[in-house]
């Protein structure tokens, strides 16, 4: 079948079909776009809260059968709330993976000890389902 399921479409018409359902049907994402490469869907867009950003990437999960989707939505940071002086800003820090990383060595290079793995694989459960399972061209965030 190559590039053509059982219906006749691309994969990546499937993807952009999936892409402007999802857009029209969930509110608090802006932007939604994809980048297909191979069976791979990079997403991008912004979203209002992380629960929409997953929630945009459940949707096209269930839409098309990627191999992997890299959720790279940035999330808009919630206003500092009144009756709280605002302090420094909190930001996600990212890491894109690189050919030959592990979650080990991207820990240790954050926080010191590769032992640490476990805190950056949790931060990113929605884009990883294995700890073993990183692939480059992933963007994932590092928790603090």
């Amino acid at each position: 079948m190559g590039l053509f399921d059982a219906f006749g479409k691309k994969f990546e018409d499937q993807v952009q079909e999936a892409i402007a359902s999802v857009a029209a049907t969930t509110p608090g994402v802006s932007g939604l776009s994809a980048e297909v490469r191979g069976k791979v869907i990079t997403l991008k867009g912004k979203a209002d809260s992380r629960e929409v950003r997953d929630q945009v990437m459940q949707k096209i999960d269930q839409a098309v059968k990627a191999d992997n989707i890299v959720n790279a939505i940035e999330v808009a940071k919630p206003p500092a709330p009144a009756a709280q002086p605002a302090g420094p800003a909190a930001t996600e820090r990212f890491y894109e993976v690189v050919a030959g990383d592990t979650l080990g060595k991207i820990a240790q290079k954050y926080y010191g000890k590769a032992s640490s793995y476990v805190k950056i694989f949790e931060a990113n459960r929605d884009i990883l389902s294995n700890p073993d399972l990183i692939k480059p061209g992933q963007k994932l965030r590092i928790p603090e």
